[in-house]
């Protein structure tokens, strides 16, 4: 039955072929199919990254950082952890004869940790992420041939995460820096880097998106290249063999790779480089103004239109933008010709402004757009603003212990600062970083309340964070300008 059944079709087949020839119909027959797979795209396949790895490979180097620590003081002649196991089950702790004489005790070298970089110049400069190479007291840089070499840090900033360390070497294999505006989404990229300190580990995706904002000082590029600790500072790679990003961040709830990773845009990243080259530290400017986002309802209410800008909720006393005549209540739409979309546009483009320069810049206030001219500041290395906080009359503080692991510097709020707020009192926040820059807290923000305690002073302030939990996070009620809100800071384990 079944070969009946495919006789019969193969005859239908023939015959209809028979009828379409005679008719002159060959033709006809055929192009549609021919047409279809003309115009279809031809097949591709995976990309081979072998040239790119022999190119690009001996640029990359391992980053190995370590930390002196200096050795645990011990009671009796005992070491602390021996001292711990007599006081744990309640037995006597034995007296042991101390060594006569003084003892010097030398600090001990410990393993910070394990990142990646890559070579700027031939004359040694290498490239990482700030983070890598933070806090190290010694920095070891392994190159592919297994060269060993103590490096110097050059310089570091930490709100666009990139690093320069230089080793005394020569003809080095430098990389070639690509266009970022040429990179497209959905184009293979391949990184290299120490994963877990695995050595020149290679891996390869494709760009998700550009321009991903993160909430940080620099849009990122986002990929679904396997990043993973230790591939921090190494860097991004597109097919043409340069570098167009410097690996820096995962999204993960693991602490692993989930599939998301980012990358510092190599345009951003030598504009820092050639500031740390050059100085040692990276000058950005200032204008002096809060800012928050502006909603579609404040849009469409004021007759802005659609949801742009940044809306200026407080400016500084004697700070370029009161200078300039930028009002509480403006919106900020436009910076140095430039059109200001999101609220987080506004630090970037003033913060690449040169310190002294003169821009123009554009405020939509009661319903119209008003021209101004303003004149960049400098904003002030975070050594100096923590200085700020211990004037001569002890009015202001260094963070104990307990507030830097915070992340804060405090200082005592001033009467005037007070009736202008229209609060009893609190405490003014120098600086904020780490756990309580991730918090959202920032300087200038005023703290009236922590773990559910009023804040008047610095006494208080300090009496309040002495009974806090060290082991949860701490609520902290703030005065923003003229708004009050709470923040939630998770301290580092």
């Amino acid at each position: 039955m079944m070969q009946r059944i495919e006789w019969k079709q193969g005859l239908q087949s023939c015959t209809l072929a028979v009828m379409l020839a005679l008719a002159g119909g060959a033709g006809l027959l055929a192009a549609p199919g021919l047409a279809a797979a003309q115009s279809a795209p031809a097949p591709r396949g995976l990309p081979d990254f072998t040239e790119l790895v022999e190119q690009v490979g001996p640029s990359v180097v391992n980053i190995r950082t370590v930390e002196k620590v200096a050795p645990r003081p011990s009671m009796n002649g005992m070491d602390e952890d021996m001292l711990e196991f007599f006081k744990r089950f309640g037995l006597p702790v034995p007296n042991v004869p101390r060594q006569q004489g003084p003892r010097r005790q030398q600090p001990e070298e410990q393993s910070r940790g394990v990142g990646s970089g890559f070579i700027l110049s031939s004359d040694g400069f290498v490239m990482t992420n700030a983070h890598v190479v933070d806090g190290a007291d010694e920095v070891i840089v392994t190159l592919t041939d297994k060269r060993e070499f103590k490096a110097r840090i050059v310089g570091a900033d930490k709100r666009t995460d990139v690093a320069v360390v230089k080793i005394d070497a020569t003809g080095l294999p430098a990389v070639r820096i690509g266009d970022v505006s040429r990179l497209k989404t959905g184009e293979w990229v391949m990184a290299i880097g120490s994963p877990f300190g695995l050595d020149n580990t290679v891996t390869a995706g494709i760009v998700s998106a550009k321009q991903r904002d993160t909430g940080d000082y620099l849009p990122f590029i986002q990929t679904d290249v396997a990043i993973n600790p230790g591939n921090s500072g190494g860097p991004l790679i597109n097919m043409r063999g340069e570098v167009v990003g410097i690996n820096s961040q995962i999204y993960s709830r693991s602490g692993g790779f989930m599939g998301i990773s980012f990358a510092i845009p190599i345009d951003e990243a030598m504009r820092v480089s050639e500031q740390l080259r050059t100085s040692g530290r990276v000058s950005r400017g200032r204008i002096g103004v809060q800012i928050e986002p502006v909603s579609k309802d404040v849009a469409e209410s004021i007759g802005l239109g659609k949801a742009q800008g940044a809306l200026v909720r407080g400016v500084e006393s004697g700070s370029p933008a009161e200078k300039a005549g930028i009002e509480a209540g403006d919106i900020i739409t436009r910076y140095d010709g430039k059109a200001v979309e999101k609220v987080v546009d506004l630090p970037r483009l003033v913060g690449n402004t040169k310190p002294g320069t003169r821009a123009g810049i554009t405020v939509f206030r009661r319903g119209a757009s008003r021209d101004l001219s303003i004149t960049i500041a400098e904003v002030e290395p975070d050594e100096k603003v923590a200085a700020k906080a211990l004037d001569a009359n002890g009015k202001g503080k260094p963070a104990t212990t307990a507030a830097q692991q915070l992340g804060l510097v405090v200082a005592e709020l001033t009467p005037a600062q007070a009736k202008e707020l229209k609060i009893k009192g609190g405490v003014r926040v120098v600086s904020a970083d780490d756990a309580a820059a991730r918090a959202g807290l920032r300087a200038d923000d005023v703290i009236v309340a922590l773990a559910n305690t009023e804040v008047r002073s610095l006494k208080d302030f300090d009496a309040a964070l002495a009974k806090a939990d060290k082991g949860k996070p701490v609520n902290v009620l703030l005065r923003r300008g003229e708004w009050a809100q709470y923040a939630l800071i998770r301290p580092a384990r």
